[in-house]
């Protein structure tokens, strides 16, 4: 027989291989001995299960599992601030098979929130797409005698010692967007940091903290109850499950945006045409009507982006939580 029946197993592999991947003489070695993916790959999340990050992750693996024919798994691991994920994957083969839901947190703001990061963001991983942005709300206990956004800033530069925030936790999503709002603004307010959600939310519904400045999916249930008054978003524009409520940019503090993101990379070195092909077929789950319908009910805004803008987007939001971190003298606890 032939060495090389174009018939057999191998010719089969190489026809996929270019069908699957394109790029035909682009395509390195490993390609041409067998398409990607041929197992199933992991997307592992540096958080605990529950809130927004699980509602993006296990929709992107969803829809990639539909589309790739392999199972794509969420695996959380927590801790560190995301450094222990974070680091697990930079030192994983690059070989498509290990991904990471990235964060504002681990991407723009461990890097000057930690001392010794042990992970570096722009040499460690490369970025795939972004994926949804978390409009951040400000939201005050109803105790708080103000209506309107000018008016708690109002109210808190007279009053500077009878409002304390609450965040969950030092140097979380939360706590930086608020530093970042005083420092605009030019208000003070004491912050109370929490160990996570969970008890921050039982102290500021109980009237113990009086303002905090959250994701939407965390404060919708309670601004829909009347639990808590939202008084401005930190997004560039409106958000449609919040129409009424003004955005802080558009009520005196031009260019202001504060929103959580979410993003997906690989270690640095996985191939350009898996990086591409995971580019574009999360991009296409992104848009189907159920998984919008489905983030867009937590509140989250699906922003599939180029693997360069996210990499730029990173680049930007270094620069600005660089300069915050500095001149509110937030230190990691």
């Amino acid at each position: 027989m032939d060495r090389f029946d174009h018939s057999g197993p191998s010719r089969r592999t190489a026809v996929q291989a270019l069908a699957l991947l394109g790029a035909g003489a682009a395509l390195p070695a490993w390609a041409q001995r067998a398409a990607w993916p041929q197992k199933a790959i992991r997307l592992v999340v540096p958080f605990a299960p529950g809130g927004s990050s699980e509602v993006v992750a296990r929709s992107v693996a969803g829809e990639l599992t539909k589309q790739l024919g392999q199972s794509v798994f969420v695996e959380n691991k927590p801790g560190g601030a995301g450094t222990i994920a974070m680091l697990e994957v930079a030192k994983s083969p690059p070989d498509g098979y290990n991904l990471i839901l990235g964060h504002v947190g681990t991407l723009a703001v461990n890097p000057y929130m930690l001392p010794n990061q042990p992970y570096d963001v722009n040499r460690d991983f490369v970025p795939v797409t972004l994926l949804a942005k978390v409009p951040n709300v400000l939201v005050v206990h109803p105790d708080v005698p103000v209506k309107t956004f000018k008016e708690f800033v109002a109210y808190a530069k007279a009053n500077p010692a009878k409002l304390n925030y609450s965040s969950a936790g030092n140097g979380s999503a939360g706590h930086l967007s608020m530093e970042y709002l005083k420092l605009t603004a030019g208000f003070f307010m004491t912050h109370i940091p929490y160990r996570g959600s969970g008890p921050q939310m039982t102290d500021l519904l109980a009237g113990r903290t009086q303002v905090a400045m959250n994701g939407m999916p965390s404060v919708s249930a309670f601004i829909k109850s009347g639990k808590l008054r939202a008084l401005a978003v930190g997004s560039a524009q409106r958000i449609a499950a919040l129409p009424e409520v003004p955005t802080i940019a558009e009520s005196g503090y031009k260019g202001f945006e504060t929103s959580q993101w979410y993003g997906l990379l690989a270690p640095a070195g996985t191939p350009a045409p898996i990086v591409n092909r995971l580019n574009a077929l999360v991009k296409s789950g992104l848009a189907h009507p159920e998984t919008k319908a489905v983030m867009e009910a937590q509140g989250l805004d699906a922003t599939p982006s180029t693997p360069g803008e996210l990499g730029q987007l990173v680049k930007t939001e270094l620069v600005k939580w660089a300069k915050l971190i500095k001149s509110a003298g937030i230190k990691a606890e």
